[in-house]
């Protein structure tokens, strides 16, 4: 009975357990996902994700969330890069499914949530580019199927916890971009599937782990810019992986290992800025696929190895400030590929290496600050792409040869501190591209100043001094209309210095040795040279300098009063509205809207006018305030979102010049560029006009540069570089339709959904009092650090003026500074800054975010370019500004190289 009665027992439990398993594996999949459904709720209404269904049961179709199969249909990736999102991330820790997070280039800040560490499935983790504090949460060395870390640009603090340690399957661990401390830990080598690793930019100590890459298929290897010691590890090179090594900027010492040959599939390779000895070993001729060889300023000794020339691949080459010996290599010649041969600084000697000048893609030869003695070659320039031909401070004789006018495409040529002799060949002045410098100063160059060199018009720098130059200095050379710094001292020169804005604005000192000049700024009469004649001549001029003098004076007398009078009637504006708040207190009247228009016609039933007045009226809606206007968000009823600019009125424009008004904003909306923001409509009441654009996302360019999550911890350099070429559009087009903008900066450049640029407050001048040109508005034109120099005397607005501007935001974009910082100390501005940095001793490298031009080589190449452009943008003399359309061209050229 006992037996009976137990089978019988045994038969009704499988019973039920087999009708749960049916009832569970029947159910339909909306109440399957109850498990993940209440977080994924939670997390809707805390991240308040753009896009996403107010209906809970279907989020497997929201924007970034993947779910798996089977009925239950767990969210297994959770991916929303680059929205903007914040709040508490840590609710994402249960869904316990999950193998893939990234939330990368958001908003997140505080600590990273150590309940991450629970997601047990999860196999990819990026949290880089937001602004996660504190230290590495060790709870993170749970997930034990993790493939991929990446932490990188954040602000993460202390040592990398030992707990990762754990990660065993890991093959990516990126940590860039922080301020982590302390030591690279030893077990890194001890992760067998490790393919990158990467934690550059920040303050690490000690040495590179002696086993990193002895076990793994080590690929990609970037520690810059920390201070690290010691040597580097033969064992990254054991496995022959490796495709990328990048340690500049750390305190490395030792020699280069010869196991360096073993990486057959290396492209980039950058030791720079170390302490590293010995020499460069031969078995480099077997990286076949090396593109990139950056090892200056380290302590190198011996030879060029002429196993170079085997690396076919190889573009760059960059060996200067070593101490190397011995002469260029003839195979280097061979080297078809090559753009860049650096090899400054350092004892290198035998003739000028011609057999460089079969490298057909060269543009940069730099051989200076080395011993190289002997003749050019006549057929120097055969390299018809060579724009940088750096020779100095070498011991190379004879004359120049006149074959160098053929270097048509020379930007700048380095020949001072030499044993050059003869005459200056006219054919220099047919370098017409020649901008950066003619430098042929010490040297032994006699006879004249050829006046050819008047035709350089683009050039910025001139130095002649200390040869034995005869003669007087040229009248033409007044047609170099770019010319920032010259020097013709120390030579046998006579006669007056031409009357042209450079020579008399440079310091005595570029004129003094020269016993026969005369002139200004030598301060030295002419009149005791050359007669009575002068003399009186001298005294017409003195009169018009004194003439000049007094019509400054009264015109920054005119400014100063017409900068005051706005002032005030800006302050009794205030006052009034102040009286009329405290007589209102009671009822405050609706405005009567007198005129209104929707340009869109399909968005003409969402804009509600009395929601844009409304919200311009409240001091929570501002969003920025400029020099014309101020910018509100404004939610309509019907959720559209727009942005309103209010126009700051003077004089009752509006209600005088309504209808003119009208038809100006009527035309503004008609205007085509892809990169100019068109208004959608307007709303005027009294004496108050309204513009409604687009909301912008993603705010304005000041906001991605300096805003609360800094763009500088980003390597967006494409990003910024596309922005500028955009904007530099829109201008370019305003300006060929005779349109000249008020007030170009980095708060009137707004970004779309897509970080398309988009020029803000496009000829207001119109709007402001229609009955005026854009040349003679009666206010302030332009924001504090982009006003041209010019400015304070002509109160003109220009377009060499709006090219000043642009340079401005240029500059802006590659030094991630702002244009006025006390940073720069008294009296200095971001372009003041940027100029004078030869005279303090620092390169352009060290002007420029570090964070970005040393992220790789075309990066950095492509920022010297557009550097180049904004110092020609912001130069302070008009004339020598290019003209938008050619700025367009240098940043287009910039981005192809």
């Amino acid at each position: 009975m006992l037996a009976v009665s137990s089978l019988r027992c045994c038969h009704v439990f499988f019973s039920l357990v087999m009708a749960t398993h049916l009832l569970l594996t029947s159910r339909p999949p909306a109440a399957a996902q109850l498990a993940d459904q209440a977080t994924m709720a939670a997390l809707q209404q805390e991240l308040a994700v753009a896009g996403w269904d107010s209906d809970s049961s279907g989020y497997c179709a929201w924007r970034g969330v993947t779910c798996g199969g089977g009925a239950d249909r767990p969210v297994e990736a959770f991916e929303l890069p680059h929205r903007n999102l914040q709040g508490n991330i840590s609710l994402v820790s249960q869904l316990r499914s999950l193998k893939r997070l990234d939330v990368s280039g958001n908003s997140f800040r505080g600590a990273i949530p150590p309940s991450l560490g629970s997601l047990e499935a999860l196999q990819f983790l990026d949290l880089s580019m937001n602004r996660f504090e504190d230290r590495i949460p060790s709870s993170l060395g749970g997930l034990k199927d993790l493939r991929s870390l990446n932490l990188s640009n954040n602000v993460l603090l202390g040592e990398v916890p030992d707990e990762l340690r754990n990660l065993a399957r890991l093959q990516e661990l990126q940590i860039s971009g922080n301020k982590l401390s302390g030591r690279i830990p030893g077990w890194v080598g001890d992760l067998a599937d490790l393919r990158v690793f990467s934690a550059y930019e920040n303050s690490l100590v000690g040495v590179i782990p002696r086993n990193l890459g002895s076990i793994s298929q080590l690929k990609v290897l970037n520690l810059h810019s920390n201070q690290l010691e010691g040597g580097i590890p033969d064992s990254i090179f054991r496995s022959g992986n490796l495709e990328v090594l990048v340690l500049t900027l750390n305190r490395l010492n030792g020699s280069l290992p010869v196991s360096i040959g073993n990486c057959q599939g290396l492209s980039n390779f950058r030791i720079g800025n170390n302490e590293l000895v010995g020499s460069i070993p031969f078995s480099i001729g077997n990286i076949s696929s090396l593109t990139y060889f950056e090892a200056d300023n380290n302590r190198l000794s011996g030879e060029i190895p002429p196993e170079f020339a085997q690396c076919s691949n190889l573009t760059l080459l960059n060996l200067a400030y070593n101490g190397l010996t011995g002469t260029v290599p003839d195979m280097l010649g061979q080297l078809k590929n090559l753009q860049e041969f650096i090899v400054s600084g350092n004892s290198l000697g035998g003739e000028f290496p011609k057999s460089m000048l079969r490298c057909r893609n060269l543009s940069k030869l730099d051989l200076s600050y080395n011993r190289f003695n002997g003749s050019l070659p006549e057929d120097l320039c055969n390299m018809s792409r060579l724009q940088f031909l750096l020779l100095d401070h070498n011991s190379i004789s004879r004359e120049i040869p006149r074959g160098i006018g053929n270097c048509n495409r020379l930007l700048e040529l380095q020949l001072g501190s030499n044993y050059l002799s003869g005459v200056i060949p006219p054919e220099i002045g047919k370098i017409k591209n020649l901008q950066i410098a003619l430098n042929l100063s010490f040297n032994r160059l006699w006879g004249q100043v050829p006046r050819e060199l008047g035709k350089l018009d683009k050039l910025v720098e001139l130095d002649v001094s200390n040869n034995q130059l005869s003669g007087c200095i040229p009248p033409e050379l007044k047609g170099m209309l770019s010319l920032i710094e010259v020097n013709f001292s120390n030579n046998q020169l006579r006669g007056q210095i031409p009357i042209f804005g450079p020579f008399q604005k440079s310091p005595r000192s570029s004129f003094l040795g020269n016993e026969g000049l005369c002139g200004d700024p030598l301060n030295s009469d002419c009149g005791t040279l050359f007669g009575s004649d002068y003399d009186s001549d001298h005294h017409k001029v003195s009169y018009k300098i004194i003439l000049a003098v007094v019509g400054s004076g009264l015109t920054v007398f005119t400014m100063v009063s017409v900068v005051v009078g706005f002032f005030m009637l800006r302050e009794k504006q205030e006052m009034d509205a102040k009286a009329a708040k405290v007589a209102g207190d009671v009822v405050v009247p609706r405005p009567q809207i007198a005129a209104g228009n929707v340009f869109i016609e399909s968005l003409k039933q969402a804009i509600d006018f009395e929601s844009v007045v409304k919200a311009t009226m409240e001091d929570a809606s501002k969003i920025s305030s400029g020099t014309f206007s101020t910018v509100y968000k404004a939610v309509m009823p019907s959720g559209l979102i727009v942005s309103v600019r209010r126009l700051k009125s003077v004089d009752k424009t509006v209600t005088h010049h309504q209808n003119k008004m009208i038809r100006e904003l009527e035309r503004l909306g008609n205007l085509c560029h892809a990169n100019l923001m068109r208004p959608i409509g307007y709303v005027i009441y009294e004496d108050v006009a309204l513009l409604l654009h687009h909301h912008m996302p993603n705010g304005t360019l000041a906001e991605l540069l300096h805003g609360t999550v800094q763009a500088e911890y980003e390597p967006d350099w494409p990003r910024r570089l596309a922005i500028a070429i955009g904007v530099a559009e829109g201008l370019a087009f305003l300006h060929h339709i005779a349109i000249i903008h008020l007030d170009i900066s980095s708060s009137n450049i707004f970004l779309d959904s897509h970080f398309n640029p988009l020029i803000e407050e496009i000829e207001i001048s119109k709007l402001l009092d229609p009955s005026k040109g854009t040349a003679s508005i009666s206010a302030v034109a332009g924001s504090f650090g982009y006003i041209p120099p010019e400015y304070a005397y002509t109160m003109q607005v220009t377009v060499s003026g709006n090219v000043y501007s642009f340079g401005v935001v240029l500059l802006e974009i590659l030094t991630s500074k702002l244009p006025v910082d006390e940073v720069f100390g008294e009296g200095m501005d971001l372009v003041k800054w940027v100029h004078n940095a030869s005279e303090r001793g620092e390169t352009p490298e060290q002007i420029m975010d570090a964070r970005l031009s040393t992220f790789s080589f075309a990066w950095r190449k492509q920022m010297l370019g557009v550097l180049k452009a904004a110092m020609l943008c912001t130069d302070k003399t008009p004339a020598k500004r290019p003209k938008m359309k050619k700025v367009v061209e240098m940043l287009l050229e910039s981005k192809d190289n």
